[in-house]
């Protein structure tokens, strides 16, 4: 401690030096030490320290004032509260000072000090009470308007301190006000911009009653219009509220806008500007209050962004010529000066802002497409002609903004939803661009570079929106895109837009529409590929692949002559691929674009051919490069040209071989891809030792740890069983036993099981000796039939039955001969009484798989085998063998179905089972076979439908629906009718068979559900509680694999559904348990399901809802039960993301539930689960915190700044929140992981 005193004290003796450098150095030492988290002042040395810095702020040499500023910064947290007050009192007195150096320097300080003042969150008194002390010295300052400059610095200030303290100043809010509104009025346009940005950061913080206090007095002013210069600037103060916080003005904009409309008519350019910034703030802000102001709005922008009184656009034909005079004759302008000249005109702010605030409408308002492109677009494009390039680059970006409007959404929601509703836009748009281009082609020889990029930008847009629409314009383009290429002036980004946008459009448009103009496009973008940026080379190798794939397509005959054009290509491209000096990026284009010219036109590179292949097998051998030539390769190899590429197989198969070892998925990816062409296609020119090379990597491949490559790595050896039959005796032992395990791993399905299916198929067929059907069968079910032996621990995974039974049945397809046998031996197996249930399973999955494809009627006693399963003890055999009933009899309906109806008919204790087997027939059966039965199977159905184990119903309901799909524009008015039915059983059922017949791909009765689904959404107000459930299950279902059904019901549907959220007292009773009373809530599930449908409808018809009518019911959802309240904290953070602006409105309603999760503390006494179940709510609570923290501008907000602080101060709060943070923070990491 001493020592730093001592230190210190020497430093400060230092600094009272005549020499300014030792003065410096000393301050610069003294930074040093301050700066130190260490240091420890005592009280006397804090004392000197803070008087010798104040005093140095004073200093005569302005460097030793600078440093002496920084110091103030680490000292704050350094010295005692009392001595930051000193300093603030004199840097307060100072700013008052005659001496304009002394002033500045103050102000600096002032603002250092400020920055360093803990928030108030930590909890420290010091900062609030400093505040109060430079808030009341400042309004004094403001308020008095003597200097200007002194003002301008005390407005500055204070602005940094509302924006990062705003809070703590509650208690001055109001005298800040009554100081800052006499600024609006004052004659320096500097004070009141700076006035209005102070405003802006107190509108953030101030309560409720001063910021409508600040809206009446705006109001007011507006109305009394004293002179056009201040309501300029109370339309600015206007506008910048509603930037800083929109979501509090929303309420007063019914009277603000009238006014602003009526300014707009003033003949006042400066007025009009502000007029529409302040509009373009509002629609940003408030999406809903402006909604009904939107059409007057557009009227007014799409009036003013024509305007352009000085300037006369008729003699468009003329223009051109005019414009070669006036560059010739540039001394006629100067004679008129006098009378106007061009920089008084403004009217360009007025048409910017115009272009901005249309801008603004078209990005928020998806649901007015089809008015844009009726009135806006037109108007949009005629003013492309725009003479102002600032303006121009927002018109074209207003432009751009509606086009990605446009663009139809890809997602799997909507791809298989495409109803016709969205085209409507597309065709207007279709019908405008022969418009678009007459208005652009022109422009594309312009001088300006900036207008050319935003054409291009707009033209690339276009391509893009709308694939083929400029087809009939290409003539009009071509010329346009060669002049930007070959122009010597043209940036480099000036080509490379030029580039990308030739790129697309060679992309999105049908090949022979470029045919006739080939020779004017390729030579500039072949000089490109020369070109020494590497940006530009690498976008014209991108263009050039494209333009080969044009000049020759393969997929279809094309009477255009390539010959003239590859020479060209190809050196341009071989050029760049010897090159081993260029940018990563251009060395892999090269090899694709060499690879496209080779698979497209090789056959007429006759001599260079093989040299070329000799550099990719280089370019194989390098590391960086090894994946795009593999990649090339196999598009080489695929070539139906037939490219000769045995020159290079015997050195490229063994490399392509070591590459099955590498660490890098991508690359075993497409090496096993190459490996599996070039089987294909060069069978005869591999010799055996290259496959065997190839053979030994393989049993490494396949394990369940990566499915995919394994299904690879499996296609591949099918593959080389059809190719190469005598390699399979090679095949290691090694390479079937992982096979068989991963057959018999629960993780086996889809994609990787096919693989495997089709491998043993082609396995058998080549009848090597050791592989023949009945070894292959004997390892395929081992396992499970030494389960059944004392001493075998193996125990499978219900998934691997499945699994085995497949692959039984694909062998027993591959030979039929061998099949009835194996039949026989499952039959005997299953009546076997002393086979173990793992056997029997095995048996009726391999039966049921078997019987699908095959016929077989043939064994007369299966019928009686099932039947007898079915009261088997154990559960699995049971469900295996209704699984076996249902798919023998889609094999043979003939025999089976009448049977299996007479039996669910007469037998009701095996019902459940029988409709299970019935639940299969529907599912996998042909239509046409299905139909002649329909009828016996509806009214056998219809007859269960009011059964009272809900089990039997829901299987009754997923028949029925599955039934509807065979023959829909019958049967779907059938199942109408029962809704009239009086039993809620019956109701329910049908609800749910309707929720069935939804599916997510495009399907023949979906133009009759959505006629009808709403007579079946009228069941949300069914008087049974169980029918509002299933009916919910049903909305949701619909609102997540086809919402087009519902989109345009939800406002009858909406008022049901928020109905069913909430609580009903009704519906809770007390049930006595022994000694304690628990409360039973019967309307929680049909709560929980309208809340998930809730959710659902975030994520598919967000635009269709009144989001603040639905934050009312998450506002209840957040006090409702655990499991409701566990939703809703998921729905406020995906509501975060999708509309922040709705949730900074609602913050405080939001926040006390949070908090009140948050902070509940769990009885002593106690159960695990209860503190388990309070420990996930808060977790999931806190999540939602974690999201709502997400939103721009929350912070500013009084009541999160609260409870966040409230977080940071209560360790338990603390630690959970980090970790919900840490959490997050690796989500996104591996997922990217994923994405190789």
């Amino acid at each position: 401690m001493a020592s730093v005193s001592y230190h210190i004290s020497s430093l400060l003796e230092k600094m009272t030096s005549t020499d300014k450098d030792f003065r410096f150095m000393a301050t610069n030492d003294l930074m040093m030490e301050l700066q130190k988290d260490s240091i420890k002042l005592d009280e006397d040395s804090e004392k000197k320290v803070v008087k010798m810095l104040l005093k140095l702020l004073e200093d005569k040499n302005g460097e030793v004032q600078n440093l002496a500023v920084k110091c103030l910064g680490p000292l704050v947290g350094k010295v005692k509260e009392y001595q930051v007050e000193t300093i603030v009192d004199t840097l307060c007195t100072n700013m008052l000072s005659d001496k304009e150096q002394l002033r500045d320097i103050s102000s600096i300080g002032l603002k250092t000090v400020i920055s360093e003042l803990p928030p108030a969150s930590t909890g420290s008194t010091m900062t609030a009470n400093v505040c109060k002390k430079i808030t009341a010295q400042l309004t004094g300052a403001i308020g008095k308007q003597e200097d200007v400059s002194v003002q301008l610095e005390a407005l500055d200030i204070l602005s940094d301190m509302l924006s990062r303290l705003g809070g703590t100043l509650c208690s001055f809010h109001s005298s800040i006000l009554n100081c800052l509104l006499p600024q609006l009025t004052s004659p320096r346009l500097a004070v009141r911009k700076r006035a209005i940005i102070a405003l802006g950061h107190l509108v953030l913080t101030c309560s409720g009653n001063i910021f409508s206090e600040l809206t009446e007095h705006l109001i007011a002013e507006l109305k009394r219009n004293e002179s056009t210069s201040t309501t300029r600037t109370y339309i600015q103060c206007v506008a910048g509220i509603s930037r800083q916080a929109g979501h509090r003005i929303g309420e007063h904009l019914e009277k603000i806008i009238p006014l602003i409309v009526q300014y707009c008519n003033v003949e006042d350019d400066e007025l009009r500007e502000y007029c529409f910034q302040a509009f373009e703030s509002f629609v940003r802000r408030c999406p809903k209050e402006i909604d009904p102001h939107i059409p007057n709005v557009m009227g007014l922008c799409l009036k003013y962004i024509t305007f352009d009184p000085n300037y006369n656009y008729d003699n468009e034909e003329e223009e051109e010529e005019e414009m070669m005079e006036t560059e010739n004759g540039e001394d006629e302008e100067q004679e008129s000066d006098d009378e106007y000249s061009d920089d008084d005109d403004i009217s360009w702010k007025v048409r910017r802002s115009a272009a901005k605030c249309l801008e603004a409408i078209v990005s928020s308002r998806h649901d007015l497409l089809q008015d844009f492109y009726k009135t806006l677009s037109p108007v949009l494009i005629s003013r492309f002609k725009e003479r102002e390039e600032n303006v121009k680059a927002d018109i074209f970006s207003a432009y751009i903004s509606l086009l990605k409007q446009t663009l139809p959404i890809q997602s799997w929601l909507h791809a298989s939803d495409a109803s016709g509703k969205d085209d409507v836009p597309l065709t207007m748009l279709q019908n405008q661009v022969p418009n678009i281009v007459k208005a652009l082609h022109k422009q594309l020889k312009e001088k300006s570079i900036k207008s050319r990029q935003g054409c291009f930008s707009l033209l690339t847009e276009l391509a893009n929106v709308l694939p083929g629409c400029l087809a009939d314009h290409i003539p009009a383009l071509v010329p346009g895109i060669v002049f930007s290429l070959a122009d010597k002036s043209s940036s480099s980004n000036m080509r490379i837009d030029t580039l990308s946008f030739l790129h697309v459009l060679l992309c999105n448009h049908q090949p022979e529409v470029f045919h006739p103009h080939i020779k004017s496009l390729l030579p500039p973008v072949v000089t490109c590929i020369g070109d020494p940026f590497y940006k530009i080379t690498s976008e014209a190798l991108l263009v050039t692949q494209q333009l080969v794939k044009v000049i020759r397509p393969l997929d279809k005959s094309c009477t255009f002559d390539a010959k003239p054009y590859v020479k060209d290509l190809f050196a341009g491209t071989l050029k760049r691929l010897k090159a081993a000096d260029i940018d990563q990026e251009v060395k892999e284009r090269a090899i694709s674009c060499m690879g496209q010219i080779i698979y497209n036109v090789g056959d007429h590179l006759s001599t260079d051919l093989q040299p070329t292949l000799k550099i990719f097998l280089e370019r194989l051998k390098n590391e960086i490069t090894r994946l795009t030539t593999v990649k090339a390769l196999t598009l080489i190899a695929s070539s139906p040209l037939k490219i000769d590429l045995r020159p290079i197989l015997g050195e490229g198969f063994p490399i392509l071989a070591s590459f099955l070892r590498k660490n890098q998925r991508a690359l075993k990816l497409s090496t096993l891809t190459a490996l599996d062409i070039l089987v294909k296609n060069y069978s005869d020119s591999l010799k055996p030792a290259m496959i065997e090379s190839v053979l030994t990597e393989l049993p490494a491949l396949i394990t369940e740890n990566d499915m995919h490559v394994s299904q690879v790595a499996i296609t591949f050896l099918t593959t080389l069983a059809k190719a190469y039959p005598s390699c399979i005796s090679k095949i290691s032992g090694s390479v079937l036993a992982e096979i068989f395990q991963l057959v018999h791993s629960p993780l086996l399905q889809g994609g990787a099981l096919n693989a495997i299916i089709d491998f043993f198929q082609a396995l058998v067929l080549t009848k090597t000796p050791t592989m023949g059907y009945s070894e292959l069968m004997k390892q395929l079910t081992a396992p499970v039939y030494s389960s059944g032996s004392a001493g075998a621990s193996v125990t499978l995974h219900k998934q691997a039955y499945y699994s085995v039974a497949k692959c039984v049945a694909a062998l027993s397809s591959a030979c039929p001969k061998e099949a009835p046998a194996i039949v026989s031996q499952f039959i005997q197996d299953v009546k076997n009484p002393r086979s173990s249930s793992a056997v029997k399973v095995l048996a009726f999955l391999s039966l049921a798989e078997m019987g699908r494809t095959m016929n077989l009627s043939a064994q007369r006693e299966l019928k009686t085998v099932i039947l007898e399963a079915f009261t088997s003890p154990s559960e699995e055999v049971k469900s295996a063998a209704s699984y076996a009933l249902g798919n023998i009899s889609v094999g043979n309906l003939k025999e089976y179905l009448p049977f299996m109806l007479k039996e669910i008919g007469s037998q009701p204790k095996r019902q459940y089972l029988l409709l299970h087997s019935l639940k299969e027939v529907i599912s996998s059966s042909p239509t046409d076979g299905l139909k002649p039965y329909v009828e016996d199977i509806w009214a056998l159905l219809f007859k269960h439908c009011e059964c009272t184990e809900e089990g039997t119903r829901n299987v009754v309901a997923e028949c029925l629906g599955k039934l509807t799909l065979v023959n829909p524009s019958e049967l779907l008015p059938r199942l109408k009718k029962q809704l009239s039915s009086g039993s809620p059983h019956a109701r329910s059922t049908v609800v749910t068979a309707v929720k069935f017949t939804i599916a997510d791909q495009p399907q023949p009765i979906d133009a009759l559900l959505k006629g009808s689904i709403g007579d079946f959404l009228k069941t949300l107000q069914d008087p049974d509680l169980n029918v509002r459930r299933v009916a919910l299950a049903m909305f949701n279902s619909a609102a997540h694999n086809k919402p087009s059904l519902i989109r345009d019901l939800l406002n009858a549907v909406l008022p049901s559904l928020y109905n069913e959220t909430k609580v009903r007292r009704e519906l809770i009773r007390e049930v006595e348990m022994g000694p304690f009373k628990h409360t039973v809530d019967d309307g929680l599930d049909v709560r929980k399901a309208a809340f998930e449908c809730m959710y659902t409808l975030l994520e598919s018809c967000l635009d269709r809802l009144d989001i603040y009518e639905y934050l009312n019911h998450v506002e209840d959802g957040l006090k409702d039960h655990y499991d409701i309240r566990m939703l809703t904290f998921i729905m406020l953070a995906r509501l975060s993301t999708l509309c922040p602006n709705a949730m900074l409105q609602r913050l405080e309603r939001l926040i006390e539930p949070l908090r009140a999760t948050c902070s509940t503390k769990v009885k002593a006494g106690s159960v695990k689960q209860e503190f388990e179940k309070q420990d996930e709510l808060k977790r999931s609570a806190m999540r939602a915190v974690a999201a709502l923290l997400t939103i721009p501008e929350v912070e500013k907000s009084p009541a999160m700044a609260e409870f966040s602080s409230q977080i940071r101060s209560n360790p338990e709060m603390a630690s959970l929140f980090e970790s919900i943070q840490k959490d997050s923070a690796s989500l996104p990491t591996s997922e990217s992981m994923d994405m190789s």
